[in-house]
């Protein structure tokens, strides 16, 4: 039995082994687009240095399926332990595992990774993977667990790979940042009181993490919000007007203080070079700097609830599985799924627009919301990875949805949930306004 194509709940091993090779090539490809010492460094404070993440992908998956689902022996205890967990470092962490000399040369990285590689390849073509009331393999979750935490992670390293100096990695010969398009015209979208859809039935769909879990439903009174992500020609006019405000991380001023921004001279750090700002490329800024231009504008950030209602309700109260529909996600819905090192102007992906009008909310950054990171009722960790998401029940990390550039087509799904603390400014992270619609006003008004 263990040489079926599919699990029982009718998984295709082949699916499964194909996708995790897709996995390991594009981290392999990420990882060579580094030069030189840029291995052994750290360019995220409080994240390990580079040379830990291309030990713990591999490490994370043989550790999960093969490992402690299976059941099977290891290869190396000393490596396995040591790439396990790729949760940002605790200062006391990050002051003792930064040094040369405390990792492993990039070839004894590499042959843990080619061996841990193999045994993970023979188990998702091999094993049977889905065994009902296995606490990890239950549903293949073990499998799909791998497969999403590599893809996650494929977009942190590029949050790294973007702080480190040009002169460290090397340029994709097509790197053509797309810097033109006109600033979109201010528009603000009425979308009527109605229910919200959070969270997913966990047998509805083939995986899940366990924040996404189970279903549950909100209310929504009328709002507003903008049609577009806010810009970098909006938020340099609120700089102008707040020297106290630090420029977000991914604009740099040569030659002029970083308090000062100043509309001549002002550049967009991209992955791989220098551009002049794009005025209409959306603003990437961490979350308290979002709510602090909202105030600014007299308006707010959308709550988790709203924006579920924006991008997947329609005027008809049937949720899509997408904001334009239920066509599957291609290039030309979005900047997703590794199709751009950069953002694009907003609001040139009209094919991705919501059935209430609105753009890109799926796409070309993750959206910043006003909801803390908590656990839907009835919520349960996850036998194959149960810190995931409860480690960070803490009121200390906001909800982002959506997607960025960066963001792999498999975790576009309506249920999907992303987190941050509110100033943590590496993250491909934008956002839009919401206000009070004119219709509740006024309803308030007459009552």
């Amino acid at each position: 039995m263990a040489s079926r194509a599919a699990t029982s709940s009718g998984v295709d091993r082949a699916v499964l082994a194909e996708w995790y090779r897709r996995n390991r090539q594009r981290s392999r490809a990420l990882f060579d687009l580094l030069v030189g010492e840029a291995y052994y460094s750290q360019p995220i404070a409080l994240r390990h240095p580079i040379v830990f993440y291309e030990g713990h992908l591999p490490a994370f998956s043989f550790n999960t399926l093969v490992k402690r689902a299976l059941g099977r022996p290891g290869i190396d205890e000393r490596l396995e332990q040591l790439f396990a967990r790729g949760i940002d470092p605790s200062e006391a962490d990050a002051s003792t595992r930064t040094a040369r000399d405390l990792w492993p040369a990039r070839a004894e990285v590499q042959a843990f990774a080619d061996e841990a590689d193999a045994r993970v390849l023979a188990a998702l073509t091999s094993d049977d993977l889905d065994r009902p009331g296995h606490p990890l393999l239950d549903r293949a979750e073990a499998a799909f667990a791998i497969l999403e935490h590599e893809a996650m992670h494929q977009e942190t390293l590029l949050y790294m790979w973007h702080r480190l100096p040009f002169d460290q990695k090397r340029a994709p010969a097509d790197y053509r940042p797309r810097v033109d398009g006109s600033v979109p015209r201010a528009e603000w979208i009425d979308v009527p009181a109605g229910r919200a859809t959070l969270g997913v039935d966990r047998r509805s769909i083939p995986f899940g993490w366990d924040n996404e879990f189970p279903s549950t439903t909100a209310e929504v009174a009328a709002f507003s919000i903008a049609r577009h992500d806010v810009t970098n020609a909006e938020y340099l006019e609120f700089l102008e007007q707040h020297e106290s405000i630090e420029p977000p991380l991914f604009w740099e001023f040569p030659g002029a203080s970083r308090r000062r921004a100043r509309r001549e001279g002002g550049y967009w750090r991209g992955m791989f070079e220098r551009v002049p700002l794009p005025s209409s490329w959306p603003v990437y800024v961490c979350q308290a700097d979002a709510e602090a231009f909202a105030r600014w504008r007299g308006a707010r950030l959308p709550t988790e609830a709203e924006f579920q209602r924006a991008a997947y309700g329609t005027p008809a109260g049937v949720d899509r599985h997408y904001p334009w529909g239920e066509e599957e996600p291609s290039p030309r819905h979005g900047v997703f799924d590794f199709s751009s090192w950069d953002p694009e102007p907003a609001g040139s992906h009209p094919a991705g627009r919501s059935a209430f009008g609105v753009d890109d909310l799926v796409g070309n950054g993750w959206e910043w919301t006003s909801t803390p990171f908590a656990p839907f009722p009835a919520f349960q960790p996850m036998a194959s990875y149960p810190e995931y998401s409860a480690d960070f029940f803490d009121g200390e990390h906001f909800v982002i949805k959506g997607a960025s550039p960066a963001t792999a087509r498999e975790l576009i799904r309506p249920s999907f949930r992303n987190w941050f603390r509110p100033r943590y400014p590496y993250v491909y992270a934008t956002f839009r306004l919401v206000k009070e619609s004119w219709a509740r006003l006024t309803a308030v008004r007459l009552s």
